[in-house]
């Protein structure tokens, strides 16, 4: 039914970079604002940032702001956060979620309708 599909996790040293992908199955993105979030071993879920249905909003975390960068491609039905400067306090599963709102997002996970599977980010020397 409808589904997200997330991808471009893995293992990086610290420093380093990762594009995560969040690519819509069975729906289009065009009518979603969209939330990335991440959840520790042992921690709550926390929004990392979102993006407004066409762009114009975004939202970052402190503890990323400066390094994470979100941005969508309507027309390939995805959006990306984009990872530098990558640190070991970073390490965690990464789902992306959507919201039917319009000009506007947060980053709050009870705000959102539709969840993706999650990819692993892990960031290790």
């Amino acid at each position: 039914q409808l589904q997200f599909v997330e991808s471009g996790g893995g293992l990086v040293e610290p420093g380093g970079s990762l594009r995560l992908h969040c690519a819509a199955s069975g729906f289009t993105l065009d009518f979603y604002a969209i939330g990335w979030f991440r959840q520790a071993p042992g921690k709550e879920r926390e929004g990392v940032s979102c993006i407004s249905h066409e762009g114009s909003h975004t939202v970052y975390a402190d503890s990323v702001k400066g390094r994470f960068t979100i941005f969508r491609d309507n027309a390939k039905n995805t959006v990306y956060l984009q990872m530098n400067s990558l640190k070991a306090e970073d390490t965690a599963v990464y789902y992306c979620a959507a919201q039917r709102r319009y000009y506007y997002c947060s980053t709050y996970p009870d705000d959102y309708n539709y969840w993706g599977q999650g990819t692993q980010v892990t960031v290790s020397s």
